[in-house]
């Protein structure tokens, strides 16, 4: 996904809010303008308070008086904070104050000139350091290179944060700036080139090189051709490789701490953003329908692969796949490991946990009316069936009857791919299974 536009105030012309009258910026660049001591003292004396009204994370260490505007009655400081980010406050009598981080101040105006309300202050001699706490919070590691505030809308400010080794950030911080609100760290891959809220201190290029980090962790034995950023979740990020040998995958970063999650081959990952577009994921499907085919017969399923989807697992070395078959109406979950393989048919594979998807509910319908018929029940053809419980060892499914005469509650043993029904109840038998018989042939039939 991709953040949406966002309407902002631009890092402000801070210049242009104090009157030269109140005080002119130090002329020598190299040399910071010493701190007065009694402007110290003013500020130590009226800062905590002015600070606490702005709402800002602030714990003040140290504070100045930048200067007064008699005209306007507005009071201006700067505070260095506890929290790391330092601010300059502006407090107008009569008027909520207003603050400005250290980041937003060390920008020019307009005319190239440095701010008026620049910090001076040691501890906040260096702005960019003050984002740390607010990386910490969002778990994202960073040795800070560069910084640079973007602006403010009505709920949140922006800052882009450059790291050491090319990965680049936005940092969404709430506005008031407050660490103890919410904190939201993005990649610079998120945002468009040129948008309100996009990076600047480093390139497209330069971020990418993260992949190839990423790509030396997977193992791969890939020369990589080509790559791209595809998207990004709450909890991770995508990227594609395309290998000088044709074949591809793309590489699932943790959003939180920036660790490679896994390697998914292009023919398995459809499901993230449409997929791989650097390689041919035609083909690499093709390739892993063919070997899911020769898994499923060994593990006994009869399947002809003609499509698969990928479901969620924990457990890298395990995947878990839905099948569906060219050869057979009814297809199956296939649980692959390396060590052994299992496929469990549609009738069984929701007692255990999986729910085929492109399977039709009547393919399976064939299957119930042989287990009913081994079980002395021959004069019913299935026409409806539902999962309507289980216990620790057993899975229940109801069928209802074509012939409109009551159904039937079958109980197959659990963890079997193929197993026959270990027991018959009848609907009354079954009241207490799931809430008992539901299909409109069966829930008025005792």
């Amino acid at each position: 996904m991709r953040p949406i536009a966002i309407g902002l105030t631009a890092a402000l012309a801070l210049a242009a809010l104090v009157p030269a009258t109140v005080i002119s910026a130090a002329k020598d660049k190299e040399k910071p303008a010493a701190v007065d001591a009694k402007a110290r003292e003013a500020g130590m004396k009226a800062a905590p308070d002015v600070a606490k009204a702005a709402g800002i994370s602030c714990t003040v260490t140290d504070a100045r008086l930048i200067g007064n505007d008699k005209k306007t009655s507005t009071d201006y400081y700067e505070v260095a904070c506890q929290q790391g980010l330092g601010f300059a406050l502006l407090a107008k009598k009569d008027a909520a104050p207003q603050a400005y981080s250290c980041l937003e101040t060390a920008q020019p105006g307009a005319d190239g000139k440095p701010s008026a309300l620049a910090c001076l202050l040691p501890a906040n001699a260096d702005p960019k350091t003050g984002l740390a706490p607010y990386l910490a919070k969002a778990n994202t590691p960073c040795d800070i290179q560069n910084a640079r505030a973007i602006g403010a809308g009505a709920k949140n400010a922006y800052f882009e944060v450059a790291c050491k080794g090319g990965a680049g950030y936005i940092v969404q911080t709430s506005a008031p700036i407050n660490v103890d609100q919410d904190v939201t760290v993005n990649s610079c891959l998120l945002y468009e080139e040129g948008g309100n809220v996009s990076c600047k201190l480093t390139d497209k290029a330069t971020q990418l090189a993260v992949v190839d980090q990423l790509n030396a962790a997977a193992g791969k034995s890939c020369a990589i051709k080509d790559k791209r950023y595809i998207l990004s979740t709450k909890t991770d990020n995508y990227f594609e490789v395309a290998c000088q040998d044709g074949k591809g995958y793309v590489l699932q970063q943790a959003a939180a701490g920036g660790a490679l999650v896994k390697a998914i081959d292009c023919a398995q990952a459809g499901f993230v953003g449409g997929g791989c577009t650097l390689s041919d994921a035609v083909a690499a499907q093709t390739e892993q329908a063919g070997l899911y085919s020769k898994l499923a017969t060994k593990a006994g399923f009869d399947c002809k692969v003609e499509k698969y989807g990928m479901l969620p697992s924990n457990d890298p070395r395990k995947e878990i796949v839905e099948l569906k078959c060219s050869n057979r109406p009814d297809g199956g979950i296939g649980i692959f490991t390396g060590t052994g393989n299992t496929v469990y048919d549609c009738v069984t594979s929701e007692m255990n946990g999986y729910r085929c998807s492109f399977t039709k509910p009547d393919a399976v319908y064939p299957r119930l009316t042989a287990d009913l018929k081994g079980l002395g029940k021959g004069s019913c053809t299935v026409s409806g069936s539902r999962i309507i419980g289980q216990t620790a060892t057993q899975g229940f499914v109801e069928v209802a009857c074509s012939d409109g005469l009551p159904g039937w509650v079958m109980a197959y043993p659990l963890n079997q791919t193929a197993p026959k029904p270990a027991e018959l109840l009848s609907c009354l038998q079954a009241k207490g299974v799931g809430g008992g018989c539901k299909l409109p042939t069966n829930a008025t039939k005792g």
